[in-house]
C-alpha cells in the first residue's frame, strides 16, 4: 500500500472487561487440548448430553462393516434353507465365523449402535441369530443403562426386540440347560438371563414407572417386559392379539416390511411355541406384583383415570388391570379396578344391596375408540358382582342403542360374553327387532350373542329362529340357500341367489394353471362380487355350527342341498372353505353330517385337492375318514395320480399315500395308511394338522414296502412256498425300482409304472384269472412282473449289458 493512502487510526484505550489477569490467561490456555494453535480454546461440553446419541456416535468405519453384515443377514435370512458352498461343509460353520466375527467386532460398543438410526436395525436382526451365551453378554452390558435406552427412538426397539427372543433362553434355563462358561477373574461372573430379567425391572424400571408409561417409545418397552414375564395372560392364538398390546398398526406394518426376521441358522419353526410351553419363574410373578403395587401406590384416582384417554398409557393400563385382576387384587377398595370403574367395588364393600348412579366417565369409554378397549378388559375380568352391577346400570337401558353404536358394539359383545341366562334372555328379547340391521354391520354382536347360548345350552332353538327372520327365511326353498345368504350376508330371494351363484361359481373345474390366479389379490380388487362370500360371513355360519344338535341343522342340511358345483367352489374360496373345516372337526357336528359331506366330496375329490386352499380341506377330510373311507378316497385319486403327481398343491398331499402300493399290494396299504393313526399322520402333517415324524417326510415308498410283509394269497399254500414267493416279489421290486431310478429317476418311473399297472389291473382278462384260485393269482403277479421288467429294460440304455459282459468274461 502507497504511504500516501496509510493512515495512523486512533488508539483506544483497553476496557475493564477486555483486560485479563496472567492467573485467567493461564486457566483459558490449560481449560483443554487443543489440535490447532494455542489460542483457540475448546468449548467445554462435558456436561451437555445430545439426546439423539446420549453415548456418543459410532465411528463411520464400523458404520460401514455393520452396513455390509445388515446386508449379509438379511440375505441368509431370506434364503436360509439354500446350501452355499461345498457340500461337505456346513453352511450354518461359515455363517457361525461370520457372526462370531462380528461380534467381536462390535465389542464395548452396544450402546453406541443401539442408539444409531442405521444400525439399530441391524442390531435387532443379530438378536434373533444369537445363542443363549451372546444374549446374556449382550444383556449384561446393557445394564445401567436400560432407563436411557427404553426412552430412546431406535434403542427402545432394540430392547423390545430382545426381549421378545428372550422366552427361548429362560425356557432352557428352567430346564437346567446352561451353556458352559468360563470363569475369569478379572471379569467377574456371568449372570443367567432369568437373573438378569428378574434384577434390571427393580433398579432401572420401577422407580420411574409412572413416567416410563406416559413416554411415546418407553411405554411399548414396558408392556414388551411384562409379556415376557406374565405370557399365560397375553398368549392368544391369534399372534395379532398379543402383538397388539406392544406393537402399534404402524410400528407393525414397519417391521412387515423388514423382511423375514429369524435365525440365519435355520431353526424349527415351533422352537418358540415348545418355548413358550415351559415352567415358568416363579420369581416373576413377584416382580408383577410389584409394578401393580407401585402404580396403586404413585397414582391416585384421578391420575389412574387419565390415563384411560392417552393412546400411550391406555394399552399399559389395560395390561394392569390383567395383571391385578391375575393376582386377585382388583376386588379391593383402592385398586386400579376400582378407580377405572369409579368407585363401585368401594361402593359394593360398603353396601351391597346399593344401586349406584351412572357415571359419566364409564359412558364416555363406551364411545371413545381408545378407551373402549379399557373398558373390553373391565367388563371381562371384573369380579362377578360387578359385571352385576355394570349390566343394570350401563347396558342393560340401552343395549339396542349401544349394539348399533360403531365403537360401543365391541364392549356389547364382550359382554354378551359373560351374560348369565336371564341377561341373555332379556337381550334377545331386546335385539330381535334389529338382527337385520345387525347382520349387516355390527356381526360382532349377533356372534356373541349365538356362541353364549351354545356354551349355556339355553334358547338355542330361539336364537335360530332369530337367525332365520333376520336372513328373511321362511320356506323350505329359503333353508337351502341360508349358507349363500349368510356367507354374502345378505337376504334375497330364492331365485336372484340361484341364479348369481350359477354366474359366479366356475362351471368347469379350475386347472393347475388357472389356480394360483384365482387367489391373486389383483384379479379379487378387479372383479368385486356382490354375492361373494365375506370372511364375516364365514365367522358366523362357524358360530352357528357349535349349537347343539339339531339346532346347528339349519347350516348343514343347507350344505347337504348344495350342489356339487356350489360346493367345489365353497372348498376353493379363502373364507368359505373354513366352514366346511367347522363341520368336519366340530365337536358338536353329527357323525351322519360329516360322512354326508366326504361322501359328496369324494366324486370330485381328485380337483378340489388340486387347489392351494382345497389341499387344506382335503387333509381335514382324510384325518376325519375311516379306514374304509380312506381306501375309497385313495381310489378316487388313482386315475388322477400322475397329474396330481405334477401339482404345485396336490403333490403334497397325494407324496404320503402310496397310490402305487394301493394298487400292487392292497392288503398291505390298508395294513400301512388305513388305520386311524397313520392315516391322519400321512397327509396332515404337510397341511400342520399335526406334526410330522421324521419317517413320515424322509422314508419312500419302497422302504415301506421292505418292512411290511404282504399278505398270504392262499391258505393251501406251505410257508415254505410262501417265504420263497415273498423273496421272489420283493427282489423283482427292488430290481425295477434300481432300474427305473439310473434310467429315468424316481418320480418319473413311479407315476410310469403306477399308470401300467393299473391298466393291467383293471383288464377284463386279469378278472377272470383272478376266479380260477391262488394258482391264477400267482400266474396273473408273475406276468405282471414280467411284463414291467422286460418294458424296463427295453427303456435302459442299449450296449451296456455287452460292456458289462467284455469286462467280466476271462
Amino acid at each position: 500500500m502507497p504511504k500516501e493512502l496509510r493512515k495512523r487510526g486512533k488508539r483506544h484505550r483497553k476496557s475493564a472487561t477486555d483486560h485479563h489477569t496472567p492467573a485467567q490467561e493461564q486457566e483459558l490456555i490449560d481449560e483443554g487440548p487443543s489440535s490447532g494453535p494455542s489460542w483457540i480454546v475448546p468449548r467445554d461440553d462435558s456436561k451437555q448430553v445430545n439426546p439423539e446419541a446420549p453415548f456418543g456416535y459410532v465411528d463411520p468405519e464400523i458404520k460401514a462393516y455393520f452396513r455390509t453384515f445388515d446386508d449379509q443377514l438379511k440375505e441368509w435370512q431370506q434364503n436360509w434353507d439354500e446350501a452355499e458352498g461345498d457340500e461337505d461343509i456346513d453352511p450354518n460353520e461359515n455363517r457361525r465365523m461370520f457372526l462370531m466375527a462380528a461380534l467381536q467386532e462390535i465389542s464395548g460398543k452396544e450402546r453406541e449402535l443401539a442408539t444409531d438410526p442405521e444400525c439399530a436395525g441391524g442390531l435387532e436382526r443379530m438378536t434373533y441369530s444369537m445363542d443363549d451365551f451372546v444374549r446374556r453378554v449382550f444383556m449384561d452390558s446393557l445394564t445401567g443403562s436400560y432407563e436411557l435406552l427404553i426412552k430412546h427412538r431406535f434403542a427402545s426397539h432394540v430392547i423390545q426386540t430382545l426381549l421378545a427372543v428372550a422366552p427361548d433362553t429362560i425356557a432352557r434355563e428352567s430346564r437346567g440347560v446352561l451353556p458352559k462358561v468360563e470363569d475369569s477373574d478379572d471379569k467377574g461372573q456371568l449372570r443367567t438371563l432369568t437373573q438378569l430379567i428378574s434384577t434390571f425391572p427393580r433398579y432401572e424400571i420401577l422407580p420411574s414407572l409412572t413416567a416410563l408409561i406416559m413416554d411415546q417409545f418407553a411405554s411399548h418397552v414396558v408392556r414388551a417386559l411384562l409379556l415376557l414375564l406374565c405370557p399365560q395372560l397375553f398368549r392368544s392364538d391369534a399372534p395379532h392379539k398379543s402383538q397388539a398390546f406392544v406393537r402399534s398398526r404402524k410400528s407393525a406394518a414397519w417391521k412387515a416390511k423388514q423382511g423375514p426376521l429369524k435365525s440365519i441358522f435355520g431353526d424349527g419353526p415351533d422352537k418358540g411355541k415348545a418355548s413358550a410351553e415351559g415352567r415358568h419363574p416363579p420369581e416373576f410373578r413377584e416382580i408383577v406384583k410389584k409394578f401393580v403395587t407401585m402404580l396403586r401406590t404413585s397414582l391416585d384416582a384421578n391420575e389412574v383415570r387419565s390415563l384411560a384417554a392417552n393412546k400411550v398409557a391406555c394399552p399399559m393400563l389395560q395390561m394392569a388391570l390383567e395383571i391385578e385382576a391375575d393376582q386377585g387384587l382388583s376386588d379391593e377398595p383402592g385398586s386400579l379396578m376400582d378407580h377405572v370403574s369409579v368407585g363401585l367395588i368401594s361402593a359394593y364393600h360398603n353396601d351391597p344391596s346399593a344401586v349406584p348412579e351412572a357415571s359419566d366417565y364409564l359412558a364416555t369409554l363406551l364411545r371413545d375408540p381408545t378407551s373402549s378397549h379399557l373398558l373390553e378388559t373391565l367388563v371381562l375380568r371384573c369380579p362377578e358382582s360387578i359385571f352385576d352391577i355394570l349390566w343394570s346400570t350401563y347396558f342393560e337401558r340401552s343395549i339396542r342403542k349401544l349394539a348399533m353404536h360403531p365403537v360401543a358394539n365391541f364392549v356389547i359383545a364382550k359382554a354378551l360374553e359373560r351374560a348369565g341366562p336371564e341377561q341373555l334372555t332379556y337381550a334377545l328379547g331386546e335385539l330381535r327387532d334389529s338382527l337385520s340391521k345387525l347382520r349387516q354391520t355390527r356381526i360382532g354382536v349377533l356372534r356373541a350373542l349365538i356362541e353364549r347360548t351354545a356354551t349355556l345350552s339355553v334358547l338355542e332353538a330361539e336364537i335360530c329362529e332369530a337367525i332365520f327372520s333376520a336372513f328373511q327365511v321362511s320356506t323350505e326353498e329359503d333353508r337351502k340357500v341360508f349358507v349363500l345368504c349368510a356367507l354374502t350376508l345378505k337376504s334375497t330371494s330364492v331365485s336372484d341367489i340361484l341364479q348369481s351363484s350359477k354366474a359366479a361359481a366356475p362351471l368347469d373345474p379350475v386347472s393347475p394353471e388357472e389356480s394360483p390366479k384365482k387367489h391373486s389379490k389383483k384379479s379379487q380388487e378387479a372383479a368385486v362380487d356382490p354375492l361373494e362370500p365375506t370372511t364375516t360371513g364365514a365367522l358366523l355360519l362357524q358360530s352357528l355350527l357349535r349349537l347343539h344338535a339339531p339346532h346347528n341343522a339349519l347350516v348343514l342340511d343347507s350344505i347337504e342341498s348344495l350342489p356339487p358345483q356350489g360346493l367345489f367352489t365353497l372348498a376353493h374360496h379363502p373364507a368359505a372353505s373354513r366352514v366346511l373345516d367347522a363341520i368336519i372337526d366340530g365337536p358338536t357336528i353329527p357323525s351322519r353330517a360329516r360322512r354326508a359331506l366326504l361322501r359328496a366330496l369324494e366324486a370330485q375329490f381328485a380337483d378340489v385337492i388340486d387347489d392351494r386352499i382345497g389341499a387344506r380341506v382335503g387333509a381335514r377330510c382324510w384325518a376325519a375318514a375311516d379306514p374304509y373311507f380312506k381306501e375309497k378316497l385313495a381310489r378316487a385319486l388313482l386315475p388322477h395320480a400322475a397329474r396330481l403327481a405334477g401339482s404345485s398343491h396336490a403333490r403334497f398331499f397325494t407324496r404320503g399315500l402310496a397310490l402305487s402300493l394301493l394298487q400292487r399290494k392292497p392288503e398291505e396299504w390298508r395294513r400301512v395308511h388305513a388305520t386311524p393313526s397313520s392315516g391322519a399322520t400321512a397327509v396332515s402333517s404337510e397341511f400342520g394338522l399335526n406334526k410330522p415324524t421324521a419317517s413320515q417326510i424322509t422314508q419312500p415308498t419302497p422302504v415301506l414296502e421292505e418292512v411290511a410283509d404282504p399278505a398270504p394269497t392262499s391258505n393251501t399254500t406251505s410257508p415254505a412256498r410262501a417265504h420263497k414267493k415273498r423273496k421272489r416279489g420283493v427282489a423283482a421290486t427292488d430290481e425295477i425300482d434300481a432300474l427305473f431310478d439310473d434310467a429315468f429317476g424316481r418320480k418319473v418311473a413311479r407315476s410310469a409304472l403306477e399308470q401300467e399297472t393299473a391298466q393291467s389291473l383293471s383288464s377284463p382278462e386279469t378278472k377272470k384269472t383272478r376266479q380260477g384260485g391262488a394258482g391264477a393269482s400267482e400266474s396273473v403277479e408273475k406276468d405282471v412282473d414280467l411284463g414291467v421288467v422286460v418294458d424296463a429294460i427295453k427303456a435302459a440304455p442299449r450296449g451296456e449289458g455287452k460292456k458289462k459282459s467284455r469286462r467280466l468274461g476271462p
